[in-house]
C-alpha cells in the first residue's frame, strides 16, 4: 500500500504497512481480559511548575494540554515570533488556562528562525504568564534542549519516535533533567495501519526509556489517531492500543484529538464524540484546543461519568458560569468576564 503524508502533531509523517486499512488489522488485537497488574494500570504521570502540580493517571479527572501556542499554520503568531513580538503568546496562555488547559503546549517552529533561541523565550513568558507546567514541543533537538534548560518545575517534552537515531538523542535529554516525555509509535517506516505494530513501536520506546533511567510513569505514549475518513476503524483500533498500552507496559496514553476527524464535515463533534470515547478505553490526557466548546463539554461530561468529577462539582460550575457570561453583568459593574471574553476572542484570531 502507498504512504501517505498526513500531519499528526507538529510534524509531517507518512501512513505505511501492509494492514487493511478498512478494519481486519484489529483482529490481529488480542482480547482483552480484566487487568493482571494492577499496579501498572495506576501509574501516575506528574508535571510541575514552581507552584502547581498536575497529575495525569487513571481515576483522575481528564488533563488538557493546551495546544495553541503553535504557529505552524498561523501566519500572524509565525510573523510575530519572528520578529520578537510574543504577544499573542502571552493572549494564547491566559486564554487556554482561562478555558480550563492544566498544561500549555509550546511550539516555536517558524520557518527561517532561529527555533531555540524562540523557544526559550517562548518558554520564559509562558511561566511568566500563568502558572502551569510546560510541554516543549519540537521536531529540533536543540530547541528541546533550549526548553528544557528554560522550562522550570518537572515539563513534558514532545516528542520522541521510534527511530534509533531520535531515541538516542533525545532520551538523554530528558532523563538528565528529569522531565516526562511523549513516544510516539511510528519509525522511520512512518505508520503502520497495523495496530499491533503501532503497539511494538510503543513498547521499544518505553523500553529504551527505561535503559535511560526515565520511569515508565514519564512516558506518555501516543499511539496516534488516523484519519477515520480514511481507514475504517481508526477510533477502535485507538481504543484498543490505549488499553493495551496501559495494561501491558504500565503507561498513559496521550494523543491529538483532530487527525481523526480530518477530511469529514462536522468536525467538531466527531472529535469531542472521540475525545469522551478515548476516556472511557483509559486516556488521561489529550493535545488540543480547549478554546473549543465542544471539546470542553464532552470532557466534562466524560470525567461525569467515569466517577472522576466529584459530586459533578466542576460540571455545575463550569454550567453556572456559562450561563452568567450569557446573562452578562449588571448595568455598570465591573467585570473581570468581559476581559477574560476579550482575552479569548483575541486568542482565536489567526
Amino acid at each position: 500500500m502507498p504512504s501517505t503524508d498526513c500531519h499528526a502533531g507538529s510534524s509531517s509523517v507518512k501512513w505505511s504497512g501492509s494492514a487493511d486499512p478498512a478494519g481486519s488489522a484489529c483482529d490481529r488485537l488480542p482480547n482483552h481480559s480484566p487487568p493482571q497488574n494492577q499496579e501498572a494500570c495506576s501509574v501516575e504521570t506528574i508535571l510541575k511548575s514552581p507552584t502547581k502540580t498536575v497529575v495525569i493517571g487513571p481515576g483522575r479527572p481528564f488533563v488538557i494540554i493546551g495546544e495553541r501556542i503553535n504557529p505552524t499554520g498561523r501566519k500572524k503568531l509565525a510573523a510575530e515570533m519572528a520578529a520578537g513580538d510574543f504577544s499573542r503568546v502571552i493572549a494564547d496562555a491566559l486564554a487556554q488556562v482561562e478555558a480550563g488547559a492544566q498544561v500549555l503546549d509550546v511550539n516555536a517552529g517558524v520557518p527561517l528562525a532561529n527555533e531555540p533561541e524562540l523557544m526559550a523565550e517562548a518558554i520564559r513568558l509562558v511561566q511568566q504568564t500563568v502558572d502551569t507546567p510546560v510541554c516543549i514541543d519540537s521536531s529540533v533537538v536543540q530547541a528541546l534542549e533550549s526548553g528544557l534548560k528554560a522550562a522550570l518545575g518537572k515539563p513534558l517534552v514532545n516528542s520522541v519516535t521510534g527511530e534509533d537515531e531520535r531515541l538516542d538523542a533525545i532520551l538523554p535529554l530528558v532523563a538528565e533533567r528529569g522531565a516526562a516525555v511523549i513516544g510516539i509509535s511510528n519509525d522511520e517506516t512512518g505508520i503502520s495501519y497495523d495496530p499491533m505494530e503501532r503497539f511494538k513501536i510503543a513498547k521499544k520506546i518505553v523500553e529504551r526509556a527505561e535503559s535511560y533511567g526515565i520511569p515508565r510513569a514519564d512516558v506518555l505514549i501516543d499511539p496516534l489517531a488516523m484519519p477515520v475518513g480514511a481507514v475504517q476503524g481508526a477510533g477502535k483500533h485507538l481504543f484498543d492500543i490505549v488499553r493495551m498500552v496501559r495494561e501491558e507496559l504500565g503507561c498513559n496514553t496521550i494523543c491529538g484529538a483532530s487527525n481523526i476527524s480530518f477530511g469529514l464535515p462536522n468536525r467538531p463533534i466527531l472529535n469531542a464524540t472521540f475525545v469522551a470515547m478515548a476516556i472511557a478505553a483509559g486516556m488521561p490526557c489529550t493535545i488540543t484546543n480547549p478554546l473549543d466548546h465542544e471539546i470542553r463539554q464532552a470532557i466534562r461530561a466524560a470525567d461525569v461519568m467515569m466517577g472522576t468529577d466529584e459530586n459533578c462539582y466542576a460540571w455545575i460550575m463550569a454550567q453556572r458560569q456559562a450561563a452568567a457570561e450569557i446573562a452578562g453583568p449588571a448595568t455598570g459593574e465591573p467585570s473581570e468576564r468581559v476581559s477574560r471574553r476579550e482575552a479569548r476572542r483575541q486568542a482565536r484570531e489567526q
